[in-house]
């Protein structure tokens, strides 16, 4: 039996749809968690990105996506855990060189800003990009202050 990349997702309710979206195009290839939130209905969206991002940082999962509507509060949220590297990517190159030169941990994504499809795209370059090292090894290694 392969192992499968364990991934958690999270959003608040300006996210929540696409969260869905993004979970059933790669529904089956990965084991999938879903932290929340489960409507629409109006919620915080520290209530879902802490608890995900220290899931992340504990290594139960190997990369969490967190969802708001500008993908900045997520973003800033996840960062302040001390072993993880969030990223806000709106295009498939900024998913990319998140993986590649900064080894980030988890994608925050602006719900409304892109398109589904667009949103798709950034998801399968992010879990598909390895860390390249080298040079940027010893970069990301500074990021964290203790």
């Amino acid at each position: 039996m392969e192992n499968k990349l364990k991934i958690a997702f999270g959003s608040d309710h300006a996210g929540f749809e696409l969260k869905q979206k993004l979970i059933a195009s790669i529904n089956g290839q990965f084991e999938i968690k879903d932290f929340g939130c489960y409507s629409d209905n109006p919620v915080d969206y520290p209530d879902f990105a802490h608890p995900l991002s220290m899931s992340v940082a504990n290594k139960q999962y190997d990369f969490g996506i967190l969802i708001c509507g500008s993908g900045n509060g997520v973003c800033m949220t996840a960062n302040k855990h001390q072993q993880i590297r969030a990223a806000l990517c709106w295009d498939t190159e900024l998913g990319r060189l998140a993986r590649l030169h900064n080894d980030a941990n988890i994608l925050c994504i602006p719900a409304r800003f892109i398109d589904e499809n667009k949103a798709v795209d950034i998801l399968k370059i992010f879990l598909t990009t390895d860390f390249e090292g080298g040079r940027h090894k010893n970069r990301v290694k500074k990021i964290p202050l203790v």
